[in-house]
């Protein structure tokens, strides 16, 4: 079914996405895509580079007579998020994925799509292939490991490229241009637990979170969809209190970046406490209903009798964990002023596991202002040291500050304008595009990105629009071909 996507338009984008859906890509597991990549560009008798953290970069000369344009870096990632529905039998590691046509959108059954990259790596494999495209000097940077840690822009070495402009290729709207984005700092939580004998006179029961829809944790923090941690962990601090319920088991979200859809906890209740626990999960199911039927209409809570675990949680932990969890700041924090719904400032409680006599728990916390950033890590440390937790931080990068006065900004929005009717908007995103941290390694550059339009990332509803697709790769050819001269 997949293998139909070639026939649409434009074909040299879609049969180059088409490829790339059967070559397993998962964050942290790029060997194959990578490959695919130095063979593709020597193949196409390029030179071909593999950096020392992963990315692949591939250089393709000016045409005939547009040599003295500016140098262009495309830029796009190589890795997706492997995000699936329950139910779904899927290994992102082994498995192609299976893209099919619903109308003018493309998704895929059951699972993310990976057009967040894949569609901008392969409008840059479209260019690099072309033999009737106008362009100055190429450059194609392939970079590593965006979704987990931006690994391949953090470690892209100074002095590799000699291009000017640098046209990312990963946001996720047509018509819009993008001039700046925020910065992150990943926070890692943990709790040591002793685990402590079966309580007496107790029934094991799953509760499960699910039916939520996810999302991105920057694109979409600002719809209000729920949170399956949160709202599972609201549940857990009234059972505890009220029904003297002992945790066993918790376990929630997916990736740091990704809102999490799903979360489950193994739980003791009293045998005289049985049908109150019943009753208060349709209860609070009806709660969640209540407040978020409008963006998670599918939203479940469940309970089911299981299987006795071998021990819990000790109750010092487990009461210090549920707290710290309530109390975590998640969602938006700031809006930025003076310009209509951009987020400034949020975080994301993202992930929740435990196992062996810890807990784990993952936050992304995402600004673009630093100050605002620090301010939020501070009160993360604050909520869970005082659950007596472990935190450190890591991952950091900076924001990209936007330039008004850039001359490709002004270009394109010339070009799009000619070519379409109308200026295109110039916008900042609540997320952190690798521009960030290459403009940080190459100060020189001129930056812009943009893309289709696309739906859902990091989530299994994850979609790309085929006609935005077309009008992407017309403004691509058009930019290319008026490179300013040097």
């Amino acid at each position: 079914m997949s293998q139909e996507i070639i026939n649409l338009e434009p074909k040299a984008v879609w049969e180059n996405f088409y490829k790339l859906t059967q070559v397993p890509r998962p964050s942290k597991k790029e060997e194959k895509i990578q490959k695919f990549m130095v063979d593709f560009g020597k193949s196409l008798g390029l030179e071909t580079i593999k950096d020392g953290v992963g990315n692949v970069i591939i250089l393709k000369p000016a045409t005939p007579g547009m040599e003295n344009r500016k140098g262009i870096i495309l830029q796009g990632h190589l890795d997706m998020v492997p995000q699936k529905n329950n139910g779904t039998t899927h290994n992102f590691e082994t498995d192609p994925i299976d893209a099919w046509i619903d109308g003018d959108w493309v998704r895929a059954r059951g699972t993310t799509l990976g057009a967040d990259n894949g569609i901008g790596v392969a409008s840059a494999m479209a260019v690099l292939a072309a033999k009737n495209l106008a362009h100055g000097p190429i450059e194609a940077l392939f970079t590593c490991d965006e979704e987990t840690g931006m690994t391949g822009a953090q470690g892209l070495q100074p002095n590799v490229l000699k291009g000017d402009i640098l046209l990312n290729m990963d946001s996720e709207e047509e018509g819009e241009l993008y001039v700046g984005c925020a910065g992150g700092i990943n926070a890692d939580i943990e709790f040591e637990y002793d685990e402590v004998i079966i309580p007496e006179d107790v029934t094991p029961f799953k509760l499960i979170i699910s039916g939520l829809k996810g999302g991105h944790s920057g694109l979409d923090i600002n719809i209000g969809r729920g949170n399956a941690i949160k709202l599972l962990n609201r549940f857990l601090k009234y059972a505890t209190h009220e029904l003297d319920i002992r945790l066993s088991e918790i376990n929630g979200g997916g990736m740091r970046n990704a809102i999490p859809r799903e979360a489950y906890a193994v739980v003791l209740v009293p045998d005289e406490n049985i049908d109150p626990f019943k009753k208060a999960v349709s209860k609070y199911e009806g709660i969640y209903k209540n407040e978020l039927g409008s963006v998670e209409p599918t939203l479940s809570f469940t309970v089911n009798e299981t299987d006795l675990p071998k021990s819990v949680i000790e109750e010092r932990v487990q009461d210090d964990l549920i707290d710290s969890l309530y109390g975590c700041p998640n969602g938006v924090i700031r809006m930025v002023v003076g310009m209509d719904g951009l987020v400034e400032t949020s975080t994301n409680l993202s992930t929740v596991k435990s196992q062996k006599g810890v807990v784990f728990v993952k936050c992304l916390l995402r600004s673009s202002v630093d100050s605002a950033k620090d301010d939020l890590v501070e009160q993360v440390d604050s909520v869970f040291s005082l659950g007596g937790a472990m935190v450190s931080f890591d991952g950091g990068y900076p924001g990209w500050k936007p330039n008004m006065d850039s001359e490709i900004l002004k270009q394109m929005q010339a070009i799009y304008n000619d070519k379409f009717g109308k200026v295109p908007q110039t916008l900042g995103i609540h997320a952190g595009l690798e521009c960030g941290i290459l403009g940080a390694v190459y100060p020189n550059w001129d930056m812009i990105s943009f893309g289709p339009t696309m739906r859902s990332p990091h989530s299994p509803d994850e979609r790309v629009n085929v006609p935005s697709v077309q009008k992407f790769w017309d403004f691509l050819v058009e930019v290319l071909k008026n490179t300013p001269v040097k």
